[in-house]
């Protein structure tokens, strides 16, 4: 969710207008200051939330429950009574594979929403809640940016309507009544050693990656291993997420498994410990859905926030739902590049829900593609046309993934940075329209909704052609190992996938539980198409390596962990939160 420009400066180049692959000429960057992204967020004006819904969305006030002037939740009343009208159109934002240039996908996800309002049609964004964890980590914030930003920023940056806290609360209320339950007696006769059930918080924080609770003595409970995940990475995030209802949500919240028996090996559920009923209780007011607005007042649907890397990496299906009843367009976005969260999109979400994406935008920049071309970082602001056709490998097997595997017709939004030449831009749109596939420079960082119309139209004729035809990867039917097999394979590039021992031992026992017939979660590296977050560009022959299986059963998939990726991120050598700050008046600066 990285900005394009304020990751490398505060200014856009001005430029001869380039050409879309239609001969377009595309809407030039201005050469102008953009201020900080919080400066731009905290000096704009908002329409009152329940003015927006009603006067944009025909929302009547009573289905709102406002949080302040500027967010509201719609209520589940409210949904429920959305649900005789006519669906929308969906489109999906996805990527190439990340770089540390950034590409801006969360910035393109606004500016496109607010383009084609723009343009005149009753358009919506529906996005994802920054995690804490990047936010205070490396990101420094992750509601767009520039002039494409999704507001009131710095309350979707922080607790916004507390959402990933009832996550959180709920997720520890279940380990605290597990614990308690091995304290007093144990009836269940769970074997400690079996539990898989793990604590959340919502940072970044490497040392509570294993910790061992229940020591200082019989008082204190029984001593086992334990850790922590950061609450994106927690089941029941992906189960807010993927709930469809208050019973479909307490259905699947008793359905998680957190650990196994002694003598009988037979799986216990949170239902067994019967607190899936509690943690609903919990969770009840956050399954509702949070309305908001972008800087140009094109509402906006932020919910749930899972990863891509290790988790499903979508925003939650109620609020994609709603979005699609209120809206004749809905632009979501799913986390890094097409490899992550676009397949887990299609392969989960869209496989539990009905959901269908009429086209898809795959985000790229030239210093992406320079990067993925072998420039390093230093050097990306250098003119290099070899490096751009060399890094369009990457680019281009992400969009014949999505063309070809997901059966989805992609459009490219090449996002301009700076120090992009003419000739840079040139040759990515040449490369592009090589695929059969439409491209459109996008400035809409500098320039709001200007700078996206013409990839707005560009969107609005794929979806007018009606080609959007999708495809799973794999079939229900299809045996674990080989689902992760088609993944690695026709996803990736890669030869084949491997389980270490344990690994095929866990994935044995959960087939022989009855769940083969679910879809799977790869957590992996959103840097490479492979295992090795160094490998840039299209990698090819490389093993997938498994090294561990988990069940979610709540969910609804099964979690393959690959390579080195962690479900609790550590923080860099310099976190964002050095910058982060609030001046005597209570003002929030660094945040960015």
């Amino acid at each position: 969710m990285t900005h394009p420009v304020a990751s490398s400066a505060s200014f856009l180049l001005s430029a001869d207008p380039p050409r879309c692959h239609d001969g377009a000429v595309t809407t030039s960057a201005r050469t102008r200051p953009v201020p900080p992204d919080i400066e731009i967020a905290e000096a704009a004006e908002l329409t009152p939330i329940l003015d927006l819904a009603r006067e944009r969305l025909g929302i009547d006030p009573e289905h709102l429950v406002p949080y302040g002037h500027d967010k509201a939740k719609v209520s589940l009343a409210g949904v429920r009574a959305l649900e005789s009208r006519t669906d929308g159109r969906l489109v999906l934002v996805t990527a190439i594979s990340p770089t540390p240039a950034g590409e801006g996908k969360t910035t393109t996800s606004v500016g496109l929403a607010d383009g084609l309002a723009a343009l005149g049609e009753n358009a919506m964004v529906a996005l994802r809640e920054p995690s804490m964890g990047p936010v205070f980590g490396i990101k420094g914030g992750a509601a767009g940016g520039g002039y494409s930003q999704v507001v009131p920023m710095a309350d979707i940056n922080l607790n916004f309507t507390g959402d990933f806290a009832a996550i959180a609360a709920a997720n520890n209320l279940l380990s605290a009544v597990l614990d308690n339950h091995l304290h007093h007696g144990n009836a269940l006769d769970i074997d400690p050693r079996t539990v898989t059930w793990k604590r959340v918080v919502d940072l970044n924080d490497r040392a509570l990656r294993d910790v061992v609770v229940g020591l200082g003595g019989v008082a204190n409970g029984i001593p086992r291993e334990d850790g922590f995940d950061i609450v994106v990475a927690s089941e029941v995030m992906a189960i807010l997420c993927l709930a469809t209802s208050v019973a479909d949500l307490r259905e699947r919240l008793g359905r998680v498994v957190v650990g196994y028996t002694r003598g009988t090996k037979q799986a216990v559920h949170a239902r067994d410990l019967n607190v899936h009923g509690a943690m609903t209780v919990i969770l009840r007011d956050a399954l509702a859905p949070n309305l908001v607005q972008t800087l140009e007042h094109t509402p906006a649907m932020i919910h749930g926030g899972p990863f891509a890397n290790i988790a499903h990496g979508c925003n939650s299906v109620m609020a994609t739902r709603t979005a699609l009843k209120l809206a004749d367009y809905v632009v979501t976005e799913a986390g890094f590049g097409a490899d992550l969260g676009a397949e887990k999109f299609v392969d989960i979400k869209c496989r539990a829900t009905g959901l269908r994406p009429s086209a898809v935008v795959v985000v790229a920049t030239v210093r992406a593609l320079k990067y993925h071309g072998g420039v390093n970082v230093p050097d990306l602001g250098t003119e290099s046309v070899e490096a751009v056709t060399a890094g369009m490998a990457n680019l281009r097997r992400h969009l014949r993934n999505v063309r070809d595997v997901y059966g989805l017709p992609p459009v490219v939004a090449l996002n301009r940075f700076p120090s992009d030449t003419d000739a840079e831009v040139a040759e990515v749109l040449r490369l592009v329209e090589a695929e059969g596939v439409r491209a459109y420079e996008a400035t809409h960082f500098a320039d709001g909704s200007d700078g996206s119309k013409a990839l707005a139209r560009g969107v609005l004729e794929v979806i007018e052609e009606g080609s959007a035809d999708l495809q799973f990867v794999y079939p229900d039917d299809m045996p674990l190992a080989q689902k992760a097999e088609a993944v690695a394979t026709r996803v990736y590039g890669a030869a084949g996938v491997t389980f270490e021992p344990k690994a095929a031992k866990r994935l044995a026992a959960i087939e022989a539980e009855g769940y083969g017939h679910l879809p799977i979660c790869m957590a992996k590296t959103q840097s490479s198409f492979s295992t090795d977050p160094t490998l840039r560009g299209a990698p090819e022959g490389h093993t997938v390596s498994v090294r561990e299986v988990r069940l979610a059963a709540g969910a609804g998939f099964v979690v393959m962990v690959t390579g080195e990726i962690m479900t609790m991120p550590g923080l860099p050598k310099v976190p964002a939160s050095e910058r982060i700050d609030v001046d005597d008046d209570g003002r929030i600066v660094g945040l960015s």
